[in-house]
């Protein structure tokens, strides 16, 4: 009892330093665009198009519903007010495997307004009316990745990018429909200046559900149910996909993820 006090107060501790963290990087963001009034509004636009986890992306948040949001309950997530699941009802080609949520950006891919040489895709996205490229690549190893994740899980790509980017450049990485869902940036809840990935909305039990992601502010709520990954730019000596398949080889057949992920963190 004693040991499983202490890793409650552990997780609402670290809950609250990226909470701090988040707020921190809204204030900067908010000081930098007074003291610049002259910075193009072009760019801010062109950031805010990629995931809003960055500081630079939470300017102009929307804001949350009214009964989004209640008190924290005592293991340290938020209480919700019971909403439509964002998933629909599992098929029968994966029912009995556990849900897997998985990012886009700087977990799977990395994209860029500035023209990449080795670009994997060029994406074509549409801005107030002006057609800009977006230059994409790939991760190492993702599509090995992701072809034996779908073996595995319930895979559902989550990402806090606007979908009009994101919708596109995954129509090309995920072209045997590994994905059986996609969520971008409206299935997001707005909490503390950050786009946060509510899983208890997914409609899916959390014991058996996953999540795969490069921000810890992206699962605030449930940071028991995450298996976290290092953020990937352009590396190309990259291995971390490869690294993690063994570690989901192994919660496929969890029961219970928790009991799982606790025994894989254990030293």
């Amino acid at each position: 009892m004693f040991l499983s006090n202490i890793s409650a107060v552990f997780l609402k501790l670290n809950a609250l330093r990226v909470l701090f963290s988040c707020m921190i990087l809204t204030s900067v963001e908010i000081l930098v665009n007074k003291s610049s009034p002259k910075k193009p509004r072009s760019r801010n636009i062109f950031k805010a198009l990629f995931c809003c986890l960055r500081a630079q992306d939470v300017s102009q948040p929307p804001p949350p519903a009214q009964d989004t949001l209640l008190p924290p309950e005592d293991n340290g997530t938020i209480a919700k007010v019971p909403e439509t699941s964002l998933l629909p009802e599992v098929t029968p080609e994966d029912e009995g495997k556990i849900c897997v949520v998985i990012d886009l950006d700087e977990t799977l891919v990395h994209s860029s307004f500035k023209p990449i040489s080795n670009a994997d895709f060029i994406v074509p996205v549409e801005i107030e009316g002006t057609t800009h490229q977006v230059f994409v690549l790939k991760r190492p190893h993702v599509d090995e990745f992701l072809q034996r994740m779908g073996e595995l899980f319930e895979c559902v790509l989550f990402t806090a990018s606007l979908a009009k980017y994101a919708d596109p450049v995954t129509d090309l990485l995920d072209q045997c429909g590994v994905f059986r869902t996609r969520l971008f940036r409206e299935s997001c809840v707005f909490h503390q200046g950050c786009y946060v990935k509510d899983l208890s909305r997914l409609g899916r039990q959390l014991n058996k559900t996953l999540i795969l992601d490069n921000s810890p502010a992206s699962y605030i709520f449930h940071p028991e149910n995450a298996v976290p990954v290092v953020s990937w730019f352009d590396d190309l000596e990259d291995t971390e996909l490869l690294s993690l398949l063994p570690v989901f080889e192994e919660l496929s057949e969890a029961e219970d993820v928790y009991a799982k992920l606790q025994q894989l963190r254990a030293p």
